[in-house]
This record gives structure tokens, sequence and C-alpha cells, in this order.
């Protein structure tokens, strides 16, 4: 054995022991770092020479350990997996958020929701059917009062689901700037990255960077990568390259800018430049389905509802008499336009001597009697109705809310399911760093010690060839 050869192995395997404790001092010192992969020395044995030479004849036995290679603990289809359920998650959020807030929009079941208001109606159109004479006018007025209540209650609610609208829009928009910018990033980070292989320079941090930036863009457009050349990522939405090595696209969000302009214009997100339809998933995904088809559908439920109560309203009050025998004119009516929706539906009758409640006698002489204001009461029985068609509308919000809140309990139970297994791979245990610590220092003792024997064996050869005080 090669006395020399035996220093150069034990000065490798001193280095390799303290690369690898500077790598879990790294690893520690990073064990609350979001984002950070835990990193592990790659030791690799160093080959003997295999070089023929003059009067040399090799020990058969390796140089040394190569320790200069340091890389990342990651699991690729854990990765993978991990953008998925955070995209799905992420889009189950934003509707089990949007129908919460429909919910609340709607005040269901509660004294100021919409179906106590219209219960509160038929009860004073039943008073005025019991006591229908002109000494009773409190009732009249109070019919008129409650129709003015239950009107500004459908307005409230028209209100309230047109600002959720806006909202989810400048929403939506915030996530397309934030995209843009995460893309930009994860390709200036591509272009480091591949600089960084191909001169040898360490890039595991850079690599943490982009790799949270990607899950990012997973979590807010259901963004997908996939390796290239020199360490480089391509990030993909359903198929549609949104960053190639250190390029990157913009995405434009197009379409309606308002609820009643998306109803021909649905609002989408595009490629810029392309202009093509862009597939979407997460948070932009629900966005998107809250702004074309969750609150369009109810809002549009909402106006029907409005125009099927001033029709059945003003239909019937048209076949009754008020105090002065004369035909009954519109209950109810548009503040603007000339079709009731939710937004624009008020009171069009302000008298109570023109609430007509009586019904028309066969004689056609002019008789006082409750008969048209117990039609009017009966139009809440009616099985085909407003109250029906609401109360159908509001078990079915309640349906779809519960199975959005149910699917999203299950998919976050997932998603942590995946996030705790990948953290197993990548994340840093102290327990398994300390262990590691304590392997390293015996390593790096026993290398030391190997120096010390070969000294001790270099001196004592010396001293036995009488080469000492020469």
């Amino acid at each position: 054995m090669s006395t020399f050869g035996g220093l150069t192995r034990a000065s490798t395997a001193l280095w390799a022991a303290q690369r690898g404790l500077d790598v879990t001092g790294q690893n520690i010192s990073n064990v609350n770092t979001d984002g950070y992969t835990r990193q592990r020395v790659e030791q690799s044995s160093i080959n003997g020479s295999v070089v023929p030479a003059i009067h040399a004849i090799g020990d058969g036995i390796g140089s040394g350990v190569d320790s200069s290679s340091v890389i990342r603990i990651r699991d690729a289809f854990l990765e993978a997996r991990g953008r998925l359920e955070t995209a799905s998650t992420a889009r189950l959020t934003v509707e089990s958020d949007a129908y919460t807030q429909i919910e609340s929009a709607f005040r269901e079941p509660g004294a100021t929701g919409i179906q106590k208001m219209l219960a509160n109606v038929w009860s004073g159109f039943s008073d005025v059917a019991n006591n229908p004479t002109e000494r009773n006018l409190a009732a009249r007025s109070q019919v008129i009062e409650r129709l003015q209540t239950l009107t500004a209650g459908i307005r409230t609610t028209a209100t309230a689901m047109d600002k959720q609208w806006d909202d989810t829009y400048a929403s939506l928009q915030s996530v397309v700037s934030d995209v843009n910018a995460t893309a930009s990033s994860i390709a200036e980070l591509n272009q480091k990255i591949r600089l960084g292989n191909l001169s040898g320079t360490p890039v595991n941090e850079l690599s943490d960077r982009r790799d949270s930036l990607i899950m990012k863009l997973s979590e807010q457009v259901g963004a997908t990568a996939t390796p290239g050349e020199d360490g480089v990522i391509n990030v993909a939405i359903a198929g549609s390259s949104l960053v190639t090595g250190n390029s990157a696209i913009s995405v434009k969000l197009v379409g309606g800018t308002s609820l009643a302009s998306a109803a021909t214009s649905p609002p989408r997100l595009v490629a810029d430049p392309g202009g093509s339809t862009l597939d979407l998933g997460g948070t932009a995904e629900g966005q998107v389905a809250v702004l074309t088809s969750i609150v369009p559908g109810y809002r549009a439920s909402l106006d029907s509802l409005a125009d099927s109560l001033a029709t059945a309203l003003n239909t019937q009050h048209a076949q009754g008499l008020d105090l002065d025998g004369n035909a009954g004119g519109p209950l109810l009516g548009a503040s603007s336009g000339t079709t009731v929706t939710a937004a624009n539906i008020t009171v069009a009758l302000s008298d109570p001597r023109k609430l007509a409640a009586s019904g028309a006698v066969p004689s056609g002489a002019v008789t006082v009697n409750g008969n048209n204001a117990d039609a009017l009461y009966r139009l809440s029985l009616a099985p085909a109705g407003v109250d029906a068609s609401y109360r159908e509308m509001i078990v079915s919000l309640g349906v779809r809310s519960s199975v959005a809140k149910g699917d999203l309990e299950v998919q976050t139970v997932i998603r942590n399911q995946v996030d705790a297994a990948r953290e197993s791979v990548s994340g840093v245990n102290l327990d398994e760093e300390m262990t590691n610590m304590m392997s390293y220092q015996h390593a790096y003792s026993a290398a030391a010690r190997l120096v010390t024997a070969i000294d001790e064996t270099l001196s004592t050869m010396i001293t036995s060839m009488g080469l000492v005080g020469r």
C-alpha cells in the first residue's frame, strides 16, 4: 500500500465528512423555511489509476471518495400529484365560498329572508280579505308597506350578488397579473439554473424557489410542469405552454366586464399572443365558473322570481275593485326600463284605497268584499306559484352548497395526505439530521485518525531506515 496514496484517500474522506456536516447544517438551519428541500451529499468511490505506466504498479485500491455533488431529495411523482391536488382544492374552495356568499345574500332561513317577507305579504292580503271595509285602511296600508319591504329585500339580494360578481372579477384580474409575473420569474430562474448547471455552480436554492413558484401557478391556474434540458422546467396550462425555457407568454382576461355583459361575452383567459382560450384549473377555474354560471344562474333565477311575482300580483289585482269601484291597477312595476327585474322591482301602488280587495259581483254593483284579497292570498298556495318556485330554488342552493362543502372537505383531506407524503420525502427531519451529523462526525474522526496513523507509520519507516539526523 502506498502511504502517500493513503493520505490522498484520507484527505478525500475528511473533505466528504466536512461537506456532509456543512449540508446537514444547511438542512437544520432551514427546517422552518417554507419551500426548502432537504439536501444530501452524493458520495461515490473514486477509481484507482487505470492508465498503465512504466515502473508503476497499481495497488488495486481506489483513490478515495468523491463528494462534490449535493442533490435535493424530491419525488417527482409526489410533486406532480401535489400540484394536481392543490389545483383541485383551490377550485373547490372558490366554488364553496361562492355558494356560501349566495346563501348569505338570500338570508335563508331567517327573519330578513325573502321567504319570510313573502309570508308577511300573503298574511297581509289575508287580513284585508277578513276585513276589507273602508274603516280598516290600516290593513291595506300594511300590505303596501310589506310589499315595499319585500321589493327592497329582493333589490338588496340582487345588489349583493352583483357585488359578488364584481369582487370575483377583480380578484380574477389580480390572479392574471400575478400569474404573468410568476411566469416571468420562472423563466428567469430557468435561465439562471441552466447557466449554473453548465458552469457547475450550485443551484439547489434557485430550484427550490422555482418549484415554489410552479406550485403557486398550479394553485392559481392548474399549471403542470415537465423537465427539460440542463435543469430547465417547462410549465403548461392544460397542454398550452406558459413557460418554455427562459421565455414566457402572458395570460389575458377577455370578455364581459359586468354581470350584464357577461351573458353575451363570458369572461375567459386567453394566451397572449395567440388568443387561444386556456383550459384552466385551480383558483382561476373556480372564479370563471362563478362569473359565468354560478352567480349569473342564481341572479337570473332572482330576476325570474321578481318578474313572476309582479305578473302574478298585477294580473290578479286587475280582476278586483278598489274602494271607489275602479279596477285594480298594477301593484308592482319597474323603477327603470320596461321589464321587471330583481334590481328594479318596486311598488307601483301608494294609496291604500286603490288596493283592489273586492271581487266583482254578478249584478255589477259596487260591493265591498274581500274576495280578490283572498284570491291574492291564495296565490301563495299555487303548486307552481312564486312561493313554490322560490322554495325550490333555495332548496337547490342549499343542496349545491352542501355538496360543494363536502367535496372540499374530502379534497382537503386528500391534499393534506399528499402534502404529508411530499414532506416526508423532501422535508427536513431533525432526528434524521442529528443522526447524519453524528455519522459524519465519526467519519471525520476516523479519517483524521487514519491521517495520524499514516503519519506515525511514515515516521517509523523514516526512523528505521536511519534517515533521521543525516
